[in-house]
Protein backbone atom coordinates (compact mmCIF):
# COMPACT_ATOMS: atom_id res chain seq x y z
CA UNK A 1 0.00 0.00 0.00
CA UNK A 2 2.97 2.43 1.23
CA UNK A 3 4.95 1.56 -2.47
CA UNK A 4 1.45 2.45 -4.29
CA UNK A 5 0.71 5.58 -2.83
CA UNK A 6 4.46 6.88 -3.09
CA UNK A 7 4.10 6.15 -6.78
CA UNK A 8 1.18 7.99 -7.05
CA UNK A 9 2.93 10.71 -5.28
CA UNK A 10 5.64 10.32 -7.95
CA UNK A 11 3.52 10.33 -10.61
CA UNK A 12 1.37 13.63 -9.58
CA UNK A 13 4.91 15.53 -9.12
CA UNK A 14 6.37 14.42 -12.47
CA UNK A 15 2.84 15.52 -13.62
CA UNK A 16 3.12 18.92 -12.38
CA UNK A 17 6.30 19.47 -13.03
CA UNK A 18 6.11 18.63 -16.88
CA UNK A 19 3.17 20.69 -16.78
CA UNK A 20 4.95 23.50 -14.97
CA UNK A 21 7.80 23.28 -17.43
CA UNK A 22 5.27 23.31 -20.69
CA UNK A 23 3.55 26.19 -19.49
CA UNK A 24 7.23 28.06 -19.08
CA UNK A 25 7.89 26.76 -22.62
CA UNK A 26 4.18 28.22 -24.04
CA UNK A 27 5.15 31.80 -22.65
CA UNK A 28 8.70 31.68 -23.95
CA UNK A 29 7.09 30.99 -27.32
CA UNK A 30 4.44 33.60 -26.89
CA UNK A 31 7.14 36.26 -25.55
CA UNK A 32 8.83 35.70 -28.70
CA UNK A 33 6.06 35.88 -30.76
CA UNK A 34 5.05 39.14 -28.97
CA UNK A 35 8.34 40.58 -29.41
CA UNK A 36 8.90 39.70 -32.99
CA UNK A 37 5.06 40.15 -34.22
CA UNK A 38 3.17 42.74 -32.33
CA UNK A 39 5.55 45.13 -30.59
CA UNK A 40 7.34 48.51 -32.42
CA UNK A 41 10.57 49.58 -30.52
CA UNK A 42 11.99 53.05 -30.82
CA UNK A 43 14.89 53.35 -32.92
CA UNK A 44 17.22 53.83 -31.07
CA UNK A 45 16.77 50.14 -29.82
CA UNK A 46 16.91 48.90 -32.72
CA UNK A 47 20.15 47.79 -33.24
CA UNK A 48 22.83 45.94 -30.59
CA UNK A 49 21.56 42.39 -28.98
CA UNK A 50 18.04 42.81 -28.44
CA UNK A 51 18.01 42.05 -24.73
CA UNK A 52 15.29 39.42 -22.74
CA UNK A 53 15.66 40.54 -18.98
CA UNK A 54 14.49 37.92 -15.94
CA UNK A 55 13.98 39.21 -12.79
CA UNK A 56 14.49 36.37 -10.53
CA UNK A 57 14.99 32.30 -10.42
CA UNK A 58 12.80 30.77 -13.25
CA UNK A 59 13.64 27.96 -15.57
CA UNK A 60 11.96 30.33 -18.54
CA UNK A 61 15.43 31.09 -18.98
CA UNK A 62 16.57 27.49 -20.61
CA UNK A 63 13.13 28.44 -22.66
CA UNK A 64 14.27 31.74 -23.71
CA UNK A 65 18.16 30.94 -24.32
CA UNK A 66 17.10 27.69 -26.39
CA UNK A 67 14.93 30.31 -28.58
CA UNK A 68 17.81 32.91 -28.71
CA UNK A 69 20.26 30.18 -29.94
CA UNK A 70 17.86 29.64 -33.00
CA UNK A 71 16.14 32.79 -33.36
CA UNK A 72 16.43 36.54 -34.02
CA UNK A 73 14.28 39.98 -33.76
CA UNK A 74 14.83 41.50 -36.71
CA UNK A 75 18.55 41.40 -37.60
CA UNK A 76 18.83 41.74 -33.94
CA UNK A 77 20.39 38.56 -32.02
CA UNK A 78 18.68 37.68 -28.83
CA UNK A 79 20.56 37.71 -25.62
CA UNK A 80 18.88 36.06 -22.34
CA UNK A 81 20.07 37.90 -18.81
CA UNK A 82 18.85 37.15 -15.67
CA UNK A 83 19.10 39.57 -12.47
CA UNK A 84 18.41 38.60 -9.11
CA UNK A 85 17.04 42.26 -7.95
CA UNK A 86 15.95 45.00 -9.21
CA UNK A 87 19.32 47.28 -8.27
CA UNK A 88 20.96 44.16 -10.88
CA UNK A 89 18.19 45.66 -14.35
CA UNK A 90 20.36 46.95 -16.96
CA UNK A 91 18.60 48.05 -20.44
CA UNK A 92 16.81 45.53 -21.84
CA UNK A 93 13.80 45.12 -24.71
CA UNK A 94 11.87 42.28 -22.74
CA UNK A 95 11.96 42.32 -18.53
CA UNK A 96 10.31 39.21 -17.39
CA UNK A 97 9.43 39.49 -13.64
CA UNK A 98 8.98 35.98 -12.52
CA UNK A 99 6.50 35.69 -9.51
CA UNK A 100 8.70 35.44 -6.73
CA UNK A 101 10.12 39.17 -7.35
CA UNK A 102 6.90 40.51 -7.98
CA UNK A 103 7.43 42.74 -4.76
CA UNK A 104 9.60 44.27 -6.73
CA UNK A 105 8.06 45.44 -9.55
CA UNK A 106 7.71 49.07 -8.58
CA UNK A 107 11.42 48.91 -8.66
CA UNK A 108 12.45 47.46 -11.56
CA UNK A 109 9.15 49.72 -13.55
CA UNK A 110 11.80 52.73 -12.80
CA UNK A 111 15.00 51.07 -13.77
CA UNK A 112 13.59 50.32 -17.17
CA UNK A 113 13.12 52.75 -20.37
CA UNK A 114 11.73 51.30 -23.70
CA UNK A 115 10.74 47.97 -22.51
CA UNK A 116 8.19 45.32 -22.44
CA UNK A 117 7.53 44.18 -18.68
CA UNK A 118 5.81 40.91 -18.74
CA UNK A 119 4.60 38.87 -15.53
CA UNK A 120 3.22 35.91 -14.38
CA UNK A 121 1.42 36.62 -11.59
CA UNK A 122 -1.91 38.08 -10.41
CA UNK A 123 -2.68 41.36 -10.90
CA UNK A 124 0.75 41.85 -12.78
CA UNK A 125 -1.25 44.13 -15.32
CA UNK A 126 -2.29 46.27 -13.04
CA UNK A 127 0.72 46.68 -10.97
CA UNK A 128 2.56 48.00 -14.06
CA UNK A 129 3.34 45.19 -16.43
CA UNK A 130 1.85 45.45 -19.77
CA UNK A 131 1.61 41.60 -20.24
CA UNK A 132 0.54 39.33 -18.04
CA UNK A 133 0.22 35.60 -18.29
CA UNK A 134 -3.03 34.04 -16.70
CA UNK A 135 -4.21 30.64 -17.17
CA UNK A 136 -8.34 30.96 -18.18
CA UNK A 137 -10.13 27.75 -18.48
CA UNK A 138 -6.72 25.45 -17.90
CA UNK A 139 -5.52 27.76 -21.10
CA UNK A 140 -2.90 29.59 -20.95
CA UNK A 141 -4.05 33.13 -21.93
CA UNK A 142 -2.44 36.55 -21.48
CA UNK A 143 -3.75 39.99 -20.04
CA UNK A 144 -2.40 43.61 -22.10
CA UNK A 145 -2.50 46.74 -20.67
CA UNK A 146 -1.47 48.51 -23.69
CA UNK A 147 -1.37 52.30 -21.70
CA UNK A 148 1.83 50.50 -19.48
CA UNK A 149 3.41 49.76 -23.26
CA UNK A 150 2.93 53.19 -24.25
CA UNK A 151 4.31 54.37 -21.19
CA UNK A 152 7.26 53.19 -21.83
CA UNK A 153 7.33 54.40 -25.64
CA UNK A 154 6.24 50.96 -27.05
CA UNK A 155 3.58 50.09 -29.66
CA UNK A 156 1.45 47.40 -29.57
CA UNK A 157 -0.23 46.10 -32.78
CA UNK A 158 -3.64 45.97 -32.96
CA UNK A 159 -3.47 42.08 -33.77
CA UNK A 160 -2.17 41.37 -30.40
CA UNK A 161 -4.65 43.93 -28.44
CA UNK A 162 -7.75 41.41 -30.35
CA UNK A 163 -5.96 38.05 -29.05
CA UNK A 164 -5.56 39.57 -25.36
CA UNK A 165 -7.38 40.00 -22.26
CA UNK A 166 -7.51 44.09 -21.75
CA UNK A 167 -7.27 45.36 -19.11
CA UNK A 168 -8.03 49.34 -18.22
Amino acid sequence: MLKKTLISIAILIFASLNTFAQKEKMQSVLVYNFVAKFVEWPASYKSGDFVIGVLGNSSIIEEFNTIAAAKTVGSQKMVVKKFNSAGEITTCHVLFVTDSKMGELEASLGKVGNTLVITDSDGGAKKGAAINFVIVDNKQKFELKTSNATKKGLKVSPELENIAILVN
